[in-house]
């Protein structure tokens, strides 16, 4: 058996052991709905693997963060709740300390970047605690809840770097194993590691065959960052969509047990986010926040085949202002809509000639600008810009060619929808 000083992990820890994986996924029980695996022959299909979705987005609270949470309130004592709990998160782990909180009757103070969609703020403060913004990231929303802790004496609750938060987050990996026996990798999205910690170190202890491979946003990849020094360590900045995700500094106390139970890391471009959230709405029917979708891009990139696959879609805690921005770039991303600028001459019927190319082709033209001080010769060109939808890339290369052939020289540029 190696040692504490080869692993950084005591082999006498009270948490993240089989017995207090089994008794956290009893007690979750009270609070979870069940989160069945879901078949998704679009992304099977794509991958040349089965692969199936852990959809945690559908849990009461939005997100997985409930199991951490009530397993830790579970361990506390009357005197610790009595006091008051306190925590900071980007939102899912607030609610789900608020509502543990509510349940076992305790005031909650909950810590959150200024930068937490509204729906994540207002969902929190429904089920009674008292939310106070602050920063404009996870980790310095965190710093004022431990001198909030200090000053009125709460009971803090760490989102991630806490063994008990972590053994909660792990029922998950319980759920999957006993659904999906024989299931080859588990994906799992990584922000500051708890639930990365529960699920590959559980998984370990049920088969060490299995693969367990976290998903890091490319603009906050603390782990991988940490992994490449060989200790824990602080990214400058964060810069990701993914907003559950973008944490500076993944937890130091678990830290070894991802070390040792991890099989590799993904990093996923923002990009890739947005067109998995098309995905997931068009083929699944399904709304998952972007730090929940870092398993469904990393898919694509497993350099695997025929292999059972199981992609936790962490939540799907997303305000409709942010979901708006992200259909549309991801409609850009795809070409399903893109604008072109064509010279004209100023004279009429210009504007039918080029509406019947684009309508004989399919196209569908939403938006037109019509901009006559291009050229100071209004009678040799004038500019006409047009935002259309089409089927996809092949689609749009067709409405550029007829309107080549049709005489006109159209360019590409920037859609503003």
């Amino acid at each position: 058996m190696a040692t504490k000083k080869e692993t950084g992990i005591d082999p006498g820890e009270e948490m993240l052991t089989l017995d207090k994986f089994e008794e956290a996924s009893e007690k979750v029980k009270e609070v979870t709905l069940p989160t069945e695996l879901i078949y998704s022959a679009y992304l099977s299909e794509a991958t040349g693997n089965r692969v199936y979705l852990k959809p945690e987005n559908m849990q009461f609270t939005g997100a997985y963060k409930v199991r951490g949470a009530y397993y830790k309130m579970s361990t506390l004592t009357e005197e610790e709740r009595g006091r008051g709990i306190i925590t900071a998160s980007a939102g899912n782990h607030a609610q789900g300390v608020a509502y543990a909180a509510q349940k076992y009757g305790c005031r909650a103070v909950i810590v959150m970047p200024t930068t937490t969609p509204l729906i994540k703020v207002n969902r929190t403060k429904s089920y009674g605690a008292e939310v106070v913004l602050y920063g404009d990231v996870y980790d310095e929303a965190c710093a004022k809840a431990l001198e909030l802790a200090g000053q009125e004496g709460y009971t803090f609750i760490h989102p991630f770097d806490d063994l008990a938060v972590a053994t909660g987050q792990g029922s998950i990996a319980m759920e999957i194993i006993k659904e999906l026996p024989l299931v080859d990798y588990i994906l799992v999205p990584v922000g500051g590691g708890g639930l990365a910690t529960g699920v590959s170190t559980l998984a370990k202890l049920l088969n060490p065959k299995i693969k367990v491979i976290g998903v890091e946003p490319a603009g906050a990849n603390c782990l991988q960052a940490s992994f490449q020094a060989g200790r824990v360590t602080t990214l400058d900045s964060v810069n990701t969509i993914a907003d559950g995700t973008a944490v500076k500094t993944p937890g130091e106390k678990i830290y070894p047990y991802l070390r040792q139970n991890l099989d590799s890391i993904i990093t996923v471009e923002d990009e890739d986010l947005v067109v998995c959230f098309l995905d997931m709405v068009e083929n699944h029917k399904m709304v998952v926040e972007n730090s929940g979708l870092l398993t469904v891009a990393a898919v694509k990139k497993l350099n695997v085949k025929g292999k059972k696959v199981v992609c936790i879609l962490s939540g799907g805690n997303m305000d409709v202002i942010t979901m708006s921005s992200v259909v549309q770039q991801g409609l850009i991303i795809r070409d399903r809509i893109f604008t072109v600028s064509v010279l004209l001459p100023d004279k009429p019927g210009m504007l039918t000639r080029v509406s019947q190319v684009i309508a004989e082709k399919n196209g569908n033209v939403i938006k037109l600008e019509h901009n006559q001080f291009v050229s100071i010769n209004r009678n040799a060109a004038v500019e006409l810009r047009i935002t259309m939808e089409a089927f996809g890339s092949e689609h749009k290369e067709e409405i550029m060619k007829a309107l080549k052939d049709g005489g006109f020289q159209p360019k590409v540029v920037r859609t503003n929808i």
